[in-house]
């Protein structure tokens, strides 16, 4: 069966919008996937979070001492610059450097992986999913280096 020229123009008019199309729609997906701090729940998520885990601290013997002596609103305020602008909210944080804030407390692995399982704990207690709770633990774990001290 032979196409005429008519009709061949077609499939490929055809194939070719349908790849257009197809195309833009991926694009649009990636473009239109909500943001980590969107999915945190935003301003009011985050602070949400941030309240859940002073709450995990203030209650653990393990490693309260390290915050025995912490302003709590400074550094609630700290934490959400911080989780906002890690995880691509409108915020910029803008305090200390992790390694300048956890320099001389002598933070050693146990405690710090501890600190995870209670932040993990307080992701948890609100509901976020695991692809979510990955999703910020992924973007705090290069810090990891900069808060231990061996």
């Amino acid at each position: 069966m032979r196409l005429s020229y008519k009709q061949v123009y077609r499939v490929i008019f055809a194939t070719s919008i349908l790849w257009i199309s197809s195309c833009a729609h991926l694009g649009k997906s990636d473009a239109d996937a909500p943001t980590l701090y969107a999915k945190l729940g935003g301003s009011q998520g985050v602070s949400r979070l941030v309240d859940q885990l002073i709450k995990n601290i203030g209650s653990d013997q393990q490693i309260f001492h390290y915050f025995a002596e912490s302003n709590v609103t400074h550094f609630r305020r700290g934490l959400e610059l911080h989780f906002c602008s890690i995880s691509d909210g409108p915020c910029t944080y803008d305090g200390d450097s992790m390694q300048d804030i956890h320099s001389g407390m002598h933070i050693n692995e146990a405690d710090f992986n501890h600190l995870v399982e209670l932040l993990v704990n307080a992701m948890q207690t609100l509901d976020y999913s695991t692809s979510t709770q990955n999703q910020l633990l992924s973007r705090l774990a290069p810090l990891r280096g900069e808060v231990i001290e061996i």
